[in-house]
């Protein structure tokens, strides 16, 4: 099947900016998890829970807001963050055990 060439530019417009945009994420989940390591280290010398389910709550409905804000399925944002949050608790207890060894 062949495209219409102007089509097939388009289309190659919008999927450079989505590698684009999927590079950026992934700089800046690998920020973000630099940012909770510091915090489970600082937590596992203070003795300090892996988990901080206040915390944790107030993170997800300022994500739900600002999803909404967005135009983006507060759903879904909610699940992305639960998924990155269960990934840092992992985390801080892996880090907890270490220290601790």
């Amino acid at each position: 099947m062949s495209i219409d060439p102007s089509l097939a530019h388009e289309l190659s417009g919008y999927r450079q900016s989505i590698d684009n945009i999927d590079a950026a994420l992934v700089h800046m989940l690998a920020e973000r998890f630099r940012c909770t390591k510091a915090v489970g280290v600082l937590k596992a010398l203070h003795d300090l829970p892996p988990a901080d389910p206040a915390r944790e709550e107030y993170q997800i409905e300022r994500l739900r807001r600002l999803a909404k804000d967005a135009h983006l399925d507060p759903d879904f944002a909610e699940k992305f963050l639960n998924f990155i949050i269960k990934e840092v608790i992992r985390h801080h207890e892996d880090i907890a055990a270490d220290l601790k060894d």
